[in-house]
């Protein structure tokens, strides 16, 4: 079995679906992480600015996004298809992973709240700050967990039923 399997099963199904689905969140999320990075402007005019210090965020964040829409895709497929009822085990971990990766801690959104809580904020502030782009990467590597988990359920989907079934045939 190929390595690309569950992609081309997610994305060959209805590819104008998932692909745009894929595309809407990518783009959705770029922007958001772009514009609270500061990267991306609006008024007066639309203006990208992309300073060299910024470049290592603006990779991970690009990466973040990509990752969310393929993830986001994939989780839409398996729920649509999937012959369980909406219940634990159909809510994979990568639905998760989608908060925790697009955090408010990993830009500078989470800077603005935090520092609403005085002293403890200097404190969370001072750490966010150190620590983003490790917070980045830990939000990255849960995607890819996530997207490991969601090809994992898509190529092992098999269902048998057991009532067809005698226990003479499984000796």
């Amino acid at each position: 079995m190929s390595g690309f399997y569950a992609f081309k099963v997610v994305y060959g199904s209805n590819p104008i679906l998932y692909i745009g689905l894929t595309i809407l969140v990518f783009t959705l999320f770029w922007i958001f992480f772009n514009v609270i990075d500061e990267l991306l402007f609006f008024s007066p005019i639309l203006y990208f600015y992309l300073p060299d210090d910024a470049i290592v965020g603006f990779i991970l964040s690009t990466t973040t996004a990509l990752l969310l829409g393929v993830v986001v895709s994939m989780n839409i497929y398996l729920l649509r298809n999937s012959s369980f009822k909406l219940d634990k085990s159909v809510i994979s971990s990568s639905f998760l992973t989608i908060l925790f990766s697009t955090c408010a801690s990993c830009s500078s959104i989470g800077f603005v709240i935090i520092s609403t809580f005085g002293s403890m904020g200097i404190i969370a502030t001072a750490f966010l700050t150190n620590y983003q782009i490790p917070l980045r990467l830990v939000s990255i590597s849960i995607l890819i967990l996530a997207l490991y988990t969601v090809y994992r359920r898509t190529t092992n989907t098999c269902s048998l039923n057991y009532k067809e079934y005698d226990n003479s045939r499984w000796k």
